[in-house]
């Protein structure tokens, strides 16, 4: 029990507290230091998070075809041209021929209670599908046809009027994909009245009719010559016309239309000076977390969250050797790759795009060396179990877990301490309590024993 100054009449809760406050004083340097630990732990996954993202852009980079950017055009808008990754440069003509077009029917036009089952939907390929509508209404057929997933689509579309005045409709049946594979029947009547050729042809009835014949896209190639061929597509696109491109039409022509795929030298810079910067940026947070900022005279200095980093200090000089380095004797500033004295990275686009016209294949290889070499860097620090900053991190939260156990271990000796003081102060106050009672007594003993004057 704390009895705070009653015989003493000094503030003995404070005088505890500061005593504590001096105590403490190791505790509050440890919960610094976890404080400084936790800052450096989160820049280290920071830039472990950065390195592993420019890791798997060097993976990419150091392919044999990182730069291979096209542009693609064509001589007609109703053609058009798609250069992917692995495209080359190409040219020739075109003549579009034919479309594709979706199978589409249309049903003759009926009452409200003219479109009840069975029917039966027979693909190209001979998949038969039996449809039964839920009721003879259209849109139970429709229902039906668009539940059954095999692959057309249904919609109920005007009929007229019948001879008593009342509206009449049709269903209209398509095909999901275009081309002549995609196309089919429909017949009034079951699986098995098909089978015995009973089932009438939906299409061949009194006002139905073919709408769309599903049919598949032509073009020819090389038209006019002895070369010339033929090519089908079921879609309006025709995938790999050339290495890696693809092209789409839009109406057919009876003139040839040149499409050409050409190297596209500002996406080729582009692509190089963006993975360049990267490096660049990384290069550049390392040194900025790395500077100790002198104070004045009399003020402390200011260190930086990387400044005595062995390990980042050894990525630092990794990456600049990566790119810097000679490859089998050709400096990667040959490319407009380069680092100054000051140790900055920078990238020389127009050097890079001259590089590329004159020698586009050693362009490429060297550029992909240097990305292979950023790749092996990175891998080697950002490695989510062996990378030598990913144990860097790990020391470092080792190290706050011990100083918390520490600061923990202090918790209890102060909450022992405080309590020591509240006893020992607690009991002083009752022994000062007790004296100052027996110097009453006596006070008043020696009074009593004191003559009155007369």
């Amino acid at each position: 029990m704390n009895i705070d100054g009653l015989a003493s009449g000094i503030k003995t809760k404070d005088v505890i507290d500061a005593l504590m406050n001096v105590a403490a004083i190791p505790k509050t340097l440890v919960k610094n230091k976890i404080t400084d630990h936790t800052t450096i732990i989160t820049n280290l996954q920071s830039l472990n998070t950065s390195l592993q993202s420019l890791d798997d852009k060097a993976k990419t980079a150091a392919t044999a075809t990182s730069l291979a950017r096209f542009s693609a055009a064509s001589s007609s808008e109703t053609v058009t041209v798609t250069a992917g990754e692995k495209a080359r440069a190409f040219s020739t003509a075109v003549v579009v021929d034919t479309l594709a077009v979706a199978h589409t029917i249309v049903t003759a036009p009926g009452g409200a209670d003219a479109f009840a089952g069975p029917f039966t939907l027979v693909a190209r390929d001979g998949t038969v599908t039996e449809i039964a509508p839920a009721g003879a209404a259209p849109s139970d057929l429709v229902a039906a046809l668009n539940a059954a997933g095999a692959g057309v689509i249904a919609t109920v579309v005007p009929g007229g009027r019948g001879a008593d005045g009342q509206p009449l409709s049709r269903v209209q049946i398509s095909a999901t994909q275009t081309g002549a594979d995609a196309s089919f029947v429909l017949h009034r009547g079951s699986a098995a009245d098909v089978a015995a050729g009973t089932g009438t042809d939906v299409a061949s009835q009194a006002g139905a009719a073919i709408v769309g014949r599903g049919t598949d896209a032509v073009i020819r190639l090389f038209a006019g010559t002895t070369a010339e061929q033929t090519v089908t597509s079921s879609s309006n696109t025709f995938v790999g016309i050339g290495e890696g491109i693809d092209v789409t039409v839009r109406a057919t022509s009876t003139q040839p239309i040149t499409i050409t795929v050409a190297a596209d030298g500002k996406a080729q810079s582009d692509t190089a000076a963006a993975f360049v910067k990267e490096i660049a940026a990384l290069m550049t947070r390392i040194d900025n977390g790395s500077k100790a900022t002198v104070a004045a005279p009399g003020s402390a200095t200011t260190l930086g969250v990387f400044t005595g980093d062995s390990t980042v200090r050894s990525l630092r000089g990794a990456l600049s050797g990566a790119v810097q380095d000679p490859i089998e004797g050709v400096s990667p500033s040959t490319i407009g790759i380069s680092v100054d004295k000051y140790g900055a990275l920078s990238f020389d686009q127009e050097k890079f795009a001259a590089a590329m016209q004159a020698d586009p294949v050693a362009t490429q290889a060297t550029f992909s060396a240097v990305a292979e070499r950023v790749h092996a860097t990175t891998a080697r620090y950002s490695d989510k179990y062996d990378g030598l900053l990913t144990q860097r991190i790990a020391g470092q939260q080792k190290e706050v877990t011990s100083l918390q156990q520490q600061v923990e271990r202090m918790d209890l000796r102060l909450d022992m301490r405080r309590a020591t003081l509240e006893r020992t102060y607690s009991a002083m106050e009752v022994r000062l309590s007790g004296l100052q009672s027996q110097s009453s007594w006596l006070t008043s003993q020696l009074a009593a024993l004191t003559p009155p004057s007369q």
